[in-house]
């Protein structure tokens, strides 16, 4: 299988059920923005983060994986028995219980923090930044448009992102700088 189809040089590509659309509609987008985050949580990954806080971004790089494939599904043709592709209220408590187990190593947040610190945590940072705009772009898509555990779930990303990054800093002894 070639890496190329020739299938995009006009501008468009196709969702899951063979619709065709333009490059720059809102659902690529959105789907696009959840690829960008799901890189960058790579590239955190390749960094000094440690074995817990890496193990829990493999794992989330996979439910992203299953996100994009949800918003490019929007006739939701993808078998519910595909439970790769799934993300489930289970997904997003996972992400609530690896938020109290880091929450209890910080100290209470006080004031807004800028972000940096180590390179981890400030890539962890960015990462939050660009799950919030592939919030924005899911909800965007409109009401009824996705799954609204979607929509919980990369909301509740978001959150643990800067739990990470605190916890990244804190652990690698990088001061919070507060604003």
């Amino acid at each position: 299988m070639k890496i190329y189809t020739r299938t995009g040089d006009s501008g468009e590509t196709g969702l899951f059920d063979g619709t065709r659309v333009r490059k720059s509609d809102p659902r690529v987008s959105a789907y696009g923005d959840v690829d960008e985050l799901n890189a960058w949580l790579g590239w955190v990954r390749a960094g000094a983060v440690g074995d817990q806080i890496s193990g829990m971004l493999e794992q989330i790089q996979r439910d992203l994986f299953a996100v994009g494939a949800r918003l490019a599904d929007p006739s939701q043709k993808i078998a519910r028995r595909v439970t790769k592709a799934a993300v489930t209220a289970e997904n997003t408590a996972r992400l609530e219980g690896w938020i109290d187990e880091l929450e209890a190593e910080l100290p209470p947040l006080r004031r807004f923090i800028l972000a940096g610190g180590s390179a981890a945590g400030a890539a962890l940072h960015v990462a939050r930044t660009i799950c919030r705009r592939a919030e924005r772009a899911i909800v965007g898509l409109g009401d009824g448009a996705v799954d609204n555990e979607l929509v919980t779930y990369i909301n509740r990303l978001s959150d643990l992102l800067f739990v990470m990054a605190r916890t990244v800093n804190r652990r690698d002894a990088a001061p919070e700088t507060e604003w």
